[in-house]
């Protein structure tokens, strides 16, 4: 259950565990681009392992953003994978909480997340609205585009969120 994980920052030499754990997690999905690039470039991200017995089961990347024309210190959520045999089990919320938490300890305002509403409401996150992703969602992902406000964040009028390069794929944004 997920009382027996522990959450650590992910290190270079845990790539190989988390790659399959996306394979495992993701077979229909080709997220392992991203996952090595947001892991392997110069690019500023709070990636989170969940350890079972010291074996990896879970993987949590946020990803340092921006909004256009604006100082706020903000956050992309994703992806995130548990491995299928500790799916339901609430390692995925451990994961989430923990790095929520890790990042309002350190000044990020607000964190942004295209999901299942269903999943990601539980942690606070609404339907976003007011800030944009950098490309146009289907009409049927609208709701998927959520954010969450950390701590006492005032809350942001209009904007667009800026990516670095490997969020830069407009597939990662359309079916």
């Amino acid at each position: 259950m997920a009382d027996s994980i522990e959450i650590r920052a992910s290190v270079r030499g845990d790539l190989p565990a988390i790659e399959m754990l996306y394979q495992n997690a993701f077979p229909n999905e080709d997220l392992l681009p991203l996952v090595r690039a947001l892991l392997q470039e110069e690019i500023e991200t709070l990636s989170l392992v969940g350890t079972v017995e010291e074996t990896i089961v879970s993987n949590a990347i946020f990803t340092a953003c921006g909004i256009v024309k604006t100082d706020f210190k903000v956050s992309l959520l994703g992806p995130l994978a548990v491995a299928v045999e500790r799916q339901q089990q609430g390692f995925g919320s451990a994961m989430v909480r923990n790095g929520l938490q890790r990042l309002e300890n350190v000044g990020v305002t607000h964190v942004y997340v295209l999901g299942d509403p269903a999943y990601y409401s539980r942690f606070g996150f609404m339907p976003e609205s007011k800030v944009t992703p950098p490309y146009p969602l289907p009409e049927e992902w609208r709701g998927a585009w959520q954010s969450i406000a950390l701590g006492h964040a005032e809350a942001l009028r209009h904007g667009e969120l800026f990516v670095p390069q490997p969020w830069l794929q407009q597939a990662l944004w359309a079916p």
